[in-house]
């Protein structure tokens, strides 16, 4: 079950950032509404409250977490973007994933 949940917000922390870095990409690139600052603020806020739920080391969760952030920045290069990933991103992102299980779900005593 902790291997899950902790999954499940690293996904949805990877989401609350790439929206919030999105949103100021487009009216700075694609001369979208300035407005979007105030949702990309409250996305990233949302993305720093999400962090903090984390039980362990704030190191080790943004260490861990950084391997989901790949993942789902690949999948927003798809869903979003509309790119198709390369066999060397989904490599690349499962690597990641690995890193990040590692991280999270193996013995501290060691």
């Amino acid at each position: 079950m902790f291997e899950l949940k902790t999954i499940s917000l690293f996904f949805i922390t990877a989401i609350a950032e790439i929206v919030g870095c999105y949103l100021p990409y487009l009216w700075l690139k694609h001369e979208k509404s300035i407005f979007l600052l105030i949702p990309a603020a409250i996305s990233l806020s949302l993305f720093v409250w999400l962090l903090s739920l984390h039980p362990t080391a704030s190191g080790r969760i943004y260490a861990a977490y950084g391997g989901m952030y790949v993942f789902v920045a690949i999948l927003w290069l798809w869903l979003i973007d509309d790119v198709k990933p390369t066999t060397w991103d989904i490599i690349g992102s499962i690597v990641a994933l690995i890193g990040m299980a590692i991280i999270m779900f193996t013995p501290k005593n060691i």
